[in-house]
This record gives structure tokens, sequence and C-alpha cells, in this order.
């Protein structure tokens, strides 16, 4: 009998973990849900993750998939699933997919939001980067647009990374007012290279500083070079919170988010 492949969609607070993937030298996110999902099937499950968010990251949405030779009650597995894993992962629903569906390649888009405050709140401070001056976040906005006019975004890809490509295709990016103490950055893409929204949020806050000007901003994208662009700012601020998949993918008939 062959293997049938199932998504999990799952959330996790991502303070005690050194990022999604499996290290040798910290606990994971990907390492606790094969471990849950491992007891559970009484066999070795490994767990393939939509991406790879970096050490304290978080997300509010992340995709997962996982093989099993057997029919599973999707329901009672979700539920055996948040009994087992630790208070800060959850999983929303675990869906069957077709034979060829994975996680990574068959994203069309994945969104992430960046989270900054001016306010010191003790319930903001896991969540969002506290900024000590007011930003311009006009300027900002028009450099963010020019995301849009570019797809090689080397200037934002951590260094010696071993993709193929540095092409990525922007389809969002604003920064909005979330409260009167909240400003929140919006990105979406087909795809995003390593640290890059971090590099991105980084060099905006330079514009909005007044330290870059706009056309500094897309001088900065045209050298592809990381060196020229600004300080990747903290993870612990920055939220993957979608993955987006093609319908036809899922054999559950059912088109509801998790």
């Amino acid at each position: 009998m062959s293997e049938q492949r199932y998504f999990i969609y799952l959330a996790y607070d991502g303070t005690n973990y050194h990022g999604w993937q499996v290290q040798p030298n910290g606990i994971s996110v990907q390492e606790c849900l094969s471990k849950a999902l491992s007891t559970l099937l009484r066999r070795e499950t490994e767990v393939v993750g939509a991406g790879r968010t970096d050490a304290g990251v978080h997300a509010s949405l992340m995709v997962a998939h996982f093989d099993w030779e057997k029919p599973i009650d999707t329901t009672l597995l979700t539920d055996k699933l948040n009994r087992l894993l630790p208070p800060d992962i959850s999983v929303y629903r675990v869906r069957p997919v077709r034979p060829e569906a994975h996680v990574r390649f068959s994203a069309t888009a994945r969104t992430y939001k960046y989270y900054v405050t001016e306010s010191k709140y003790p319930f903001d401070r896991q969540y969002r980067w506290r900024i000590f001056a007011p930003l311009n976040y006009q300027r900002m906005n028009e450099a963010a647009r020019l995301l849009f006019d570019y797809t090689d975004f080397t200037s934002f890809s951590k260094l010696h990374t071993d993709v193929k490509t540095n092409n990525c295709r922007v389809t969002q990016a604003e920064w909005r007012q979330a409260d009167e103490r909240t400003w929140v950055f919006t990105i979406r893409a087909d795809r995003f290279l390593r640290n890059m929204v971090r590099a991105v949020v980084g060099t905006l806050v330079e514009v909005g500083r007044g330290k870059m000007s706009v056309e500094g901003f897309r001088r900065v994208i045209e050298q592809k070079d990381r060196c020229k662009a600004g300080t990747s700012v903290p993870g612990h601020a920055l939220f993957l919170v979608d993955v987006e998949y093609p319908e036809e993918l899922f054999l559950d008939g059912s088109d509801k988010n998790p």
C-alpha cells in the first residue's frame, strides 16, 4: 500500500526554540513535532517544513508534511498532538493531500509580519521590537513599494547560503499602524531568502530614521551586496502568518482556512 501524505497546520511561539529546523546544539520546533508524531504513530516519523524560521521567530501559521501508510483520523490526530506537544506549539488541523504535494515546493506564497513599538509595555517585550525614536512610515512605505520593481534580492540574503537563485517576487510590502503603540510591516512573496525579511525591515528602518533616502534604498537593491543593506532586526518580533497552496492539492474537499 502506498503512503498517504498529510499537511499539518500549526502555530508556535519561537521564544524557547533554536528555530524551526533540527539543530545539533538546541531544541527546534521540527524536532518537537517529529517526536510527538513518532510517539503517537509508534514509528520514527520525519516532518518537512514549508520553510525554516530562525531562532526566536514565531509562526501563527506554519505548514509541515509527513507520510503514513494507513488511513488516519485527522481530527483525532490533531487532538492527540495538542495534548502531547508543549504549550508553545499548537496544531490547527491535519489535511490529506495528493502524493505530489510538498509543503515547501508546492507553496505559491508566504506572508510575514514584523511588529515595532515606540512604547515600553511589559506584555509586548517578547513580540515587538522597541524603537526609541519615531520613524517616518510614509517614507518607509515609499521605499517598500520599490520591492515590487525587482526580483533579485541578493542584498537582503544571508551570505553563503546553498540556494540556487536569489530571485523572489514580492506582491505585498507595507507598513500599517496596528494600534496606538504598534506598527506592523506585512510582506508577501512567492518565496523568501534566508534572513530576507529581517534585512529588508532593518534597511527600511534606516529610511524611516532619515539615514537613507528612498533612492538609496533602490541602490541597495540594485547593488546586490548584503554589506550595503541595513542591519538585520531582532527575530522576536517576526511572525510567519500564512503559507498558500493550490486548493487542488487537498483531498478532504474543504477550502476552509485552519
